[in-house]
């Protein structure tokens, strides 16, 4: 949903952005709120990070030392903002490419005074490899990601072999990957690629999905599937080292 009216000096160049393969999402154009303007144009000096700034000391960004939790692809931003703001001890990174939803964010976290929170307009795989230390992130979030659900499509599904591994070797041993999905193919997609993936932990008791924890927001997702009869589906998976 990214808006090409809206000139922002936001990271978004071709010389700053290293190439990668199939895309797991698309740049959709739309319209941008006031809000959303204000957000990207005044606030992003101060909260918004660039794949050009590189490997990122965290301590040093949020000038202490705390709990680090990055989302990818936090959409228009409600879950995290309310998450940050919930969280005070914790420091949070969200990862969005689209335009409007940065723009949003940035702008309820300015008027809600949150120091906590920090964001990427970039493509979430090159932040992990690029700006993010290794065994630095106490866990990362991935709450209703596009399942494409055509399986010409399925290769363009975020939670791949390569994913994991990556967010695998930027978590803390006993950090976690929190995934959710009211798409239930995807969910049992996320569970296969899990299963075989070395070096997690379900942390399940039963079953392969746990409850919905209630750290986790209730989103419009949710709340939609719920509408619609379909199921959410959460999935927590810790590193296990040995």
């Amino acid at each position: 949903m990214s808006d090409s009216s809206v000139s922002v000096d936001t990271p978004q160049s071709s010389e700053s952005r290293p190439h990668r393969g199939v895309k797991s999402y698309v740049l959709r154009a739309g319209r941008m709120t006031a809000a959303q303007s204000r957000g990207l144009e005044e606030v992003w000096p101060r909260l918004g990070l660039r794949l050009a700034d590189g490997r990122q000391d965290l301590d040093a960004l949020f000038g202490r030392r705390a709990p680090r939790v990055v989302e990818i692809g936090f959409g228009m931003g409600g879950s995290l903002v309310e998450q940050a703001e919930t969280h005070p001890d914790t420091d949070f990174i969200g990862i969005e490419v689209h335009a409007p939803g940065v723009g949003k964010l940035l702008d309820e976290a300015d008027k809600r005074g949150l120091a906590n929170l920090r964001v990427y307009r970039e493509d979430a795989l090159e932040v992990l490899r690029h700006c993010l230390p290794e065994a630095g992130l106490d866990g990362v979030q991935l709450f209703f990601p596009d399942p494409w659900p055509k399986k010409k499509h399925h290769k363009r599904r975020i939670v791949q072999p390569a994913f994991v591994a990556l967010v695998r070797s930027r978590l803390k041993p006993g950090g976690w990957l929190h995934m959710a999905t009211d798409w239930e193919p995807y969910a049992e997609h996320m569970a296969e690629v899990m299963a075989a993936a070395p070096g997690w932990r379900n942390t399940a008791s039963e079953g392969v999905y746990v409850p919905r924890p209630a750290f986790r927001p209730l989103t419009k997702f949710e709340r939609r599937g719920e509408k619609l009869g379909h199921g959410v589906f959460d999935l927590i998976f810790e590193r296990h080292d040995g």
